[in-house]
């Protein structure tokens, strides 16, 4: 009997520390709403497959134009279901700016082929939205693995030295990403994640003006982005 109770007691002070530690860190398992701040580093691809679409030229190709790398901001708001804590809805913004790096351009068509030299770099940001991206995740009490998939909404904007008015363009194109959460404290947590986004995007300026420069074209953008951050939920 004199073994027993202090076996009981013990049995209870570790059943008590165990629920507290729950209590204290692991995130909510009932519906969990998050905020997120990232910061990354955005790869792109060259704007590839550009046609001209300028009033008054066409059946005109454009050569690959290659991006530099370049920093992203960005943030998040996204939302988990109580009676499916593994599947969530999540929107976010995110900024960067992949230059056009200095270079050549071709212009090609069924006459042939003209080469400009020595054009310098353009001036090129680019604000993604990620409007409703369906995610899945691993609901772990500390760490959270999770996929996600959705349409994005694209603003990007060229500008160079000789063209102040720029070329803007705006689209709807793909995001897709892959990640993980590791929660710190019961809400908050640690976001390591990649994006992958793509769109085509037509470029236009002064259209109804043929010999417009800057003329308007089209171009597949392409870009991924390896980023950190930290995230609350509520």
């Amino acid at each position: 009997m004199n073994t027993i109770q202090p076996a009981r007691r013990f049995g209870i002070k570790s059943l008590l520390a165990l629920l507290a530690s729950i209590v204290l860190y692991a995130p909510q398992s009932y519906a969990e709403t998050y905020v997120a701040g990232q910061f990354g580093m955005t790869f792109p691809q060259s704007l590839s497959s550009g046609e001209v679409t300028q009033h008054g030229i066409g059946d005109l190709d454009l050569s690959d134009q290659p991006l530099k790398n370049s920093l992203m901001l960005g943030a998040k708001l996204g939302h988990y279901f109580t009676k499916a804590p593994w599947v969530g809805i999540e929107t976010g913004l995110s900024f960067a700016n992949p230059h056009v790096k200095e270079g050549s351009l071709t212009l090609s068509g069924p006459g042939g082929f003209a080469t400009f030299n020595g054009l310098s770099g353009l001036s090129h940001r680019m604000i993604i939205w990620d409007v409703a991206t369906l995610m899945f995740r691993y609901p772990g009490h500390r760490l959270q693995p999770y996929v996600g998939v959705g349409p994005a909404l694209y603003f990007a904007r060229l500008k160079g030295s000789e063209a102040p008015d720029g070329q803007s363009a705006t689209a709807i194109g793909l995001n897709a990403e892959l990640g993980a959460r590791y929660y710190i404290t019961r809400s908050w947590a640690l976001v390591g994640e990649m994006q992958y986004h793509r769109a085509r995007l037509g470029y236009t300026s002064n259209d109804d003006n043929d010999a417009a420069d800057p003329f308007g074209f089209r171009a597949t953008y392409s870009a991924l982005t390896v980023n950190l951050g930290i995230s609350y939920s509520f």
